[in-house]
């Protein structure tokens, strides 16, 4: 298990890939969160030298409320900070596939939640996660991991509501000097994650009616979104992803 999460974690932080965040949500508000990204073209480029020296097919599912229960001795052993991160994520599940001989490399971080309004941060969830590595893991500022800015500890804040008609997603930056320094120094990132996109992918309980952002798609039935966005880009722009979105009746 704990080798599954290594190779998983150090494919987020360190290779190019292509991000999805989607939300499904029912007609009672509920619904699902899910966060993957997909880097099959880069195992196709270079998928033995990526894998390592084992060939080793890897198909894992890690519930974190389960995965702490046994590693409950060692997390008591940190600092409440680290606990309250870790807590953070009991609610998610992670799953990994990566395949050297079909060139497959995808994970995906979800949860079920009962209020589109208590979504939690998905960039935050995947910051936390890298504070499983233990001491010396990922700073929450370091600007060679692609979430940091979103982190707990980031620049930036991003809120989703929704009232049953309006659905809204808005990022806010909080600490401007802040964010202002992480994104004058995304020189490294820019080699890794320079072609990589951002897609956002919605389903919504009924047809859209109007949406704020002019460079949304729908689906053929009208009740799902996709806007895809650079990756790069949306870490320098972060309101880039910003929407309204107004259901009908």
């Amino acid at each position: 298990m704990k080798k599954v999460l290594l190779v998983c974690l150090l494919f987020a932080a360190v290779f190019s890939c292509n991000f999805s965040e989607n939300i499904y949500i029912n007609e009672d508000g509920t619904g699902k969160m899910e966060f993957s990204f997909d880097g099959s073209q880069l195992m196709q480029m270079g998928g033995e030298k990526m894998a390592g020296e084992s060939e080793e097919r890897i198909d894992s599912t890690i519930v974190f409320k389960d995965f702490f229960e046994e590693k409950k001795d060692s997390i008591a052993q940190l600092s409440k900070e680290e606990q309250d991160k870790l807590k953070a994520l009991e609610p998610f599940t992670m799953t990994m596939l990566m395949d050297p001989e079909t060139s497959e490399l995808k994970m995906k971080i979800f949860n079920d939640f009962k209020d589109v309004n208590e979504l939690q941060d998905m960039f935050k969830a995947m910051n936390n996660v890298s504070n499983l590595k233990g001491k010396g893991a990922t700073d929450p500022m370091d600007n060679s991991n692609p979430f940091s800015s979103f982190g707990e500890d980031g620049a930036t804040d991003l809120k989703y509501r929704f009232d049953g008609k309006i659905f809204k997603r808005e990022a806010t930056i909080v600490d401007e000097e802040a964010y202002s320094k992480l994104t004058d120094s995304l020189g490294q990132l820019e080699i890794m994650f320079g072609a990589s996109k951002y897609k956002l992918n919605y389903h919504f309980p009924r047809r859209v009616k109007s949406v704020s952002n002019e460079k949304a798609m729908f689906s053929q039935d009208g009740k799902t979104l996709t806007l895809e966005y650079g990756f790069m880009e949306y870490l320098k722009n972060p309101k880039a992803l910003d929407l309204e979105v107004i259901l009908e009746d």
